[in-house]
């Protein structure tokens, strides 16, 4: 069982859905905020942050798309992981729904225990012991903030672009296969074409790593951060 010091927000409209998930989750140990307004959950997410976020994509008063956007545009509240939550199975609102910032995705109906799962995972990503900032020649990133640096000048990057160059930093230099970086970033009920990887590297390092010396490719395999 993971430490009751978890706190996690459920903001969901559905009193049958609320009522599995506070269930299952008390089970489990955690702390339980429940909401049923995207505006509340959002006032309450900026005065006190929680560890984790269950988010439903259709929402009263704020959608669950706009509330995404608010806490990862937070320094406070930018790295705290959000598990989506919708009825909606289609490609295009995952694709949305990972471009604002959300870390994984669960498609109503769906089974508790893969969602439990799920929200280890998360929580043991988001606590590990992790260093709040990187340099390396040319580029200087701030996890905390989510500021990259390139020779001194600010750079922005997506949310899926900041991910992917803090999943292949924190490998320390192991290469990463597209598989890998799918299921870390997009998340494990992603099924898109693997080659998605690629064309998100080719943009961030035309951001951070023009020269090629940094994101190395792997053939065969993925990528690796050139510790070097």
């Amino acid at each position: 069982m993971i430490s009751q010091n978890f706190t996690i927000y459920i903001v969901e409209d559905d009193p049958d859905i609320n009522e599995i998930l506070e269930d299952n989750l008390w089970r489990e140990g955690y702390r339980i905020r429940t909401f049923t307004d995207g505006l509340k959950a959002h006032d309450a997410i900026v005065k006190t942050p929680p560890d984790l976020i269950i988010l439903d994509l259709n929402l009263p008063s704020m959608s669950g798309i706009e509330l995404c956007k608010y806490v990862r545009a937070n320094d406070t509240t930018a790295e705290i992981p959000i598990i989506m939550l919708t009825a909606r199975s289609e490609e295009i609102d995952k694709i949305i729904g990972f471009e604002v910032g959300a870390d994984d995705y669960v498609t109503k109906p769906f089974s508790p225990r893969e969602l439990l799962a799920r929200v280890r995972v998360h929580l043991k990503r988001s606590h590990k012991t992790a260093f709040s900032e990187f340099q390396q020649q040319h580029l200087r990133v701030n996890f905390s903030t989510h500021e990259i640096f390139v020779n001194e000048e600010a750079v922005e990057l997506t949310p899926i672009q900041f991910k992917l160059l803090k999943h292949l930093i924190e490998a320390e230099g192991k290469a990463v296969s597209r598989q890998n970086l799918l299921d870390a970033i997009w998340g494990e009920d992603y099924f898109g074409d693997p080659r998605t990887v690629d064309v998100h590297i080719t943009r961030l390092r035309e951001k951070v790593d023009n020269e090629g010396k940094l994101i190395l490719t792997v053939k065969g395999v993925g990528y690796r951060w050139n510790k070097n």
